[in-house]
């Protein structure tokens, strides 16, 4: 008899997965709309695993924060429970190393940031998403290759023309600490960028794309501002983004196209200050104050020219610092300066008001939802290839996003934010 309790207790798999967690993961799933994904190969030959299930077990392995393939193979295979609410069937053996990486390597990524515009769209028709206030920002992913290993001692390893083995699409990328302009701390990496766009309400992804690790923040975004705008209306949005964003496209295209308003700080780009005059007129190294001398438009901007006071003097001991220029020999002497008058919408925000740094300071709901996105193990791949690391990425929005859905639809709203908070509720 003690055998036959002994083999009871064996086939119950519940009792081998926590309860709030199977409860956790039963909800996130049961509110997932997989509908429109095809679940089988149509094609002849082996139908090989549910794709609904392969997407499922990888939501697992965000949620959970693994960044290894054979964890969440070993994680399923204890907790066959789980396995169960992801679609496998647990009277078969489950699905190994290798095919859960023939399928986060050849599945076709359009169809998961399809999911992802789904969920997004569900989301904003419950109220909790919106696109009044959005932010965009950009997350490196280190690719797995020796040459990100700090404690190689490869040469060059750095050097553009020494491209990574094991992973042929990867880009070299660099990496600062901060946004100062005057930066120092920095690195460079092989890997990718994943761009993502949030909404600064509810702090919760609205678009994502990954590219190649050197490719520039600013020269993506309106790309990225059009397929969201396909996807939900981002008419007289607030755009938000740091200075790695400051160029004249991101403002004429939020300002002309979607009639919004941008809050970038200036980035100097090694600018100088000059000293001026209480009415506006630069003062010269020999601390003279010096004359306007017209207007200059080359360049596609509107310059305002200054010239030296002495520049028709025939003596040569006006200027009093000697600036090599006040004695080049020409007809008009001394030296020019030229200030950028701001006839365009990028030189006419006031980025000292209060309005200007309130609104500026949403911009954080960026880097929390950052900091949780690499929670998931985004910060350094172990699969190779760029469209492994798209999918992989675009599952772990999925993923946050599902349980922001589940929250809602559950009433733990309080919840759409942690998936931890979820799981322990759950």
């Amino acid at each position: 008899m003690t055998v036959i309790y002994r083999q009871l207790i064996i086939d119950d798999i519940s009792l081998f997965t926590s309860q709030p967690k199977s409860k956790y993961y039963d909800e996130l799933f049961s509110h997932l709309r997989l509908d429109g994904i095809p679940d089988r190969n149509c094609a002849m030959g082996r139908y090989g695993y549910s794709r609904h299930a392969m997407i499922c077990a990888f939501i697992v392995m965000k949620c959970e924060g693994f960044e290894y393939i054979t964890d969440l193979v070993d994680y399923l295979n204890n907790n066959l429970l789980i396995a169960y609410y992801c679609g496998f069937d647990i009277r078969k053996p489950l699905p190994k190393y290798h095919a859960f990486e023939r399928f986060i390597k050849n599945y076709d990524n359009d169809i998961l940031r399809g999911l992802m515009e789904e969920q997004v769209k569900r989301l904003y028709e419950h109220g909790i998403l919106d696109t009044s206030f959005i932010a965009i920002d950009s997350t490196p992913i280190a690719a797995s290759t020796k040459q990100n290993n700090p404690k190689s001692f490869a040469k060059n390893k750095f050097a553009k023309d020494n491209q990574p083995k094991n992973d042929k699409d990867c880009k070299l990328g660099v990496h600062t600490a901060s946004n100062q302009h005057n930066e120092k701390n920095y690195e460079f990496y092989w890997g990718y960028k994943n761009h993502i766009i949030v909404d600064c309400i509810s702090g919760l992804p609205l678009f994502e794309y990954t590219t190649g690790a050197n490719v520039n923040d600013g020269s993506v975004a309106p790309e990225l501002l059009e397929k969201l705008n396909a996807v939900l209306s981002i008419k007289e949005c607030t755009f938000i983004a740091d200075k790695g964003y400051d160029c004249k496209q991101i403002y004429n295209t939020v300002k002309n196209v979607y009639e919004g308003e941008c809050y970038i700080p200036l980035n100097k780009r090694g600018t100088k200050n000059p000293n001026k005059m209480p009415c506006g007129n630069i003062i010269c190294d020999a601390g003279f104050a010096m004359h306007k001398d017209g207007k200059d438009k080359s360049g596609g901007r509107l310059r305002q020219k200054y010239c030296c006071p002495f520049k028709s003097s025939c003596d040569d001991t006006a200027c009093t610092c000697a600036h090599k220029n006040y004695f080049n020999g020409k007809k008009n002497r001394g030296c020019t300066k030229y200030v950028t008058i701001p006839d365009d919408y990028r030189l006419s925000i006031d980025r000292d008001c209060l309005s200007f740094k309130q609104i500026y300071a949403m911009r954080t709901e960026i880097e929390r939802y950052n900091s949780r996105f690499k929670q998931t193990g985004q910060e350094r791949m172990w699969v190779h290839g760029e469209n492994a690391v798209r999918n992989i990425a675009s599952i772990a929005h999925i993923a946050l996003l599902a349980v922001a859905q589940a929250a809602v639809v559950t009433r733990k709203c309080n919840s759409i934010l942690s998936k931890k908070s979820l799981m322990r509720i759950g």
